[in-house]
């Protein structure tokens, strides 16, 4: 699909089709179609396939071609199925629009042309919509690190307050997929990051050869601040998740623990009247007792005390 924006008053106007691209300032290109991605190569500017925007080398992702430069990201979004998945993002940023494409849906995409004339710079220069759309990127992966905080401090409730006792298991084990899936979404966040980072500071690189360059300066360090501001709380995310999955295995363990110990218990109790019945099992022609009246009612009797005494021992001791 091909989306193509018009600056209007301040704000982005999507343009209908069939589009003029030589009157967009922005061309947005999901999962784009050959013939797509070919109206944009007439416009001089190259556009990246997935496997080049997957290439993991710095100087595949970021580099300048024919007066425009290239930045490859790689973003937490969603996939056709809904899923979530992270994926490359391209920008390609001229002197006269921006073109970005991606094979998935990050958010930002949805949310920022409504929001251009609230957020960032602005949008009437390809540079300020550049640098509105990384500041809405960042916004959005803050949120997505909130609510890793809000998905931990819930788990950690659950585990610190006795509320997931040993006997809880589908309670404990839903905790840890839930840390699981925490923290795999932190991962995604934390390349996001990383990515767009190293596609700021080699935007920042280029202001010296870009009309307003001096202007835009100070929101790139602004925007470097934030980054660097999210990778920290990020850092804390993943001890508060180390921690978090540590007490919940731990919690896991003694929930085994007191299931093996009642295990254990019972065997224990059980293992004096065994003895017992045993002795009495054994068909020799000679033992005492066998011919005694008495001496069935006795061996019930030494059974249960024996396995009373058992029982009395262990709560003695506090093993039960």
């Amino acid at each position: 699909m091909l989306f193509a924006y018009r600056p209007e008053a301040g704000r982005l106007i999507q343009m209908p089709p069939p589009v003029d691209l030589t009157a967009a300032i922005w061309i947005d290109l999901y999962r784009p179609l050959s013939n797509q991605a070919a109206d944009v190569s007439r416009l001089g500017l190259p556009v990246p396939t997935l496997e080049d925007m997957e290439e993991i080398e710095i100087s595949n992702r970021l580099y300048r071609e024919g007066g425009a430069d290239y930045m490859t990201v790689v973003l937490p979004g969603l996939s056709e199925s809904k899923a979530p998945i992270s994926g490359p993002v391209c920008f390609i940023l001229s002197p006269e629009r921006l073109i970005t494409v991606r094979h998935h849906a990050p958010r930002p995409f949805e949310t920022y042309p409504e929001r251009a004339d609230k957020v960032g710079p602005g949008c009437e220069r390809p540079e300020k919509l550049f640098l509105g759309l990384i500041e809405e990127i960042i916004g959005r992966m803050a949120d997505i690190l909130e609510g890793i905080g809000r998905g931990l401090d819930e788990v950690a409730s659950g585990i610190y307050s006795g509320g997931a006792n040993g006997l809880q298991a589908d309670a404990l084990q839903t905790a840890l997929q839930k840390v699981g899936r925490e923290g795999d979404l932190l991962g995604r966040v934390r390349l996001g990051l990383l990515t767009v980072e190293r596609a700021l500071s080699f935007f920042g690189q280029t202001l010296a050869d870009r009309a307003g360059g001096d202007v835009l300066r100070p929101l790139v360090k602004g925007l470097m601040r934030d980054l660097q501001a999210l990778e920290v709380h990020a850092d804390f995310l993943g001890s508060r998740l180390a921690l978090t999955s540590d007490a919940t295995l731990g919690m896991i363990n003694l929930s085994q623990n007191v299931t093996v110990r009642i295990v254990s218990v019972v065997a224990a109790l059980f293992m004096p009247p065994t003895l017992i019945a045993s002795l009495y099992g054994m068909n020799f022609a000679y033992m005492p007792e066998l011919a005694w009246h008495y001496g069935y009612p006795l061996a019930l009797i030494l059974m249960l005390a024996s396995a009373s005494g058992t029982y009395l021992f262990f709560k003695w001791k506090r093993w039960l």
